[in-house]
């Protein structure tokens, strides 16, 4: 749970980079509309990492900044460009989080709903890119994207120390 939180820092601030990049409204609002969804996932990974008596990422303040310039950089290359590039991080996210849901204890309902929850919204971001006039990003784009995100996922789950 704490790598999805840390995803949610993630897109928290992707989507703000975006959105201060925007050049159209209709582009800024699919991307206001979708960062308010993720900070729904934002509370329901805090709550259930406080549930499972676990914390959250030690490095939240790094994956906020570094998403966000991330996410300006995306802005900046333009509006298709940019939601092109929400298309393929929700494409990433939604294969992480089916993922996360095969490897999930069955007996734990309320972390699966969570994340169940979250792929359904994630999934529906993506194709509101797709069909907002999303880009498709170029292979190479996409492979860097799939390996900082495969970096942010290990240095988040990293130990869980217990509660002293």
């Amino acid at each position: 749970m704490r790598v999805n939180h840390a995803g949610e820092i993630c897109a928290q601030a992707l989507y703000f980079g975006q959105m201060a990049m925007a050049r159209s409204p209709e582009v800024y609002q699919t991307l206001e509309a979708a960062a308010e969804e993720e900070t729904d996932h934002l509370a329901w990974t805090a709550q259930r990492l406080q549930e499972l008596q676990s914390h959250r990422s030690y490095l939240n303040a790094f994956w906020y900044l570094q998403a966000y310039l991330i996410g300006l950089a995306a802005g900046l290359a333009g509006d298709r460009w940019s939601l092109g590039f929400i298309e393929e991080t929700e494409q990433q996210v939604t294969h992480h989080l089916e993922g996360h849901l095969c490897r999930l204890p069955l007996a734990d309902t309320k972390s699966r709903k969570i994340i169940a929850q979250m792929r359904i919204d994630e999934q529906r971001h993506g194709k509101t890119a797709a069909q907002a006039g999303a880009r498709p990003l170029p292979k190479p784009i996409k492979l860097l994207m799939a390996a900082q995100a495969k970096v942010m996922t290990t240095l988040a789950f990293g130990y869980n120390y217990p509660t002293i």
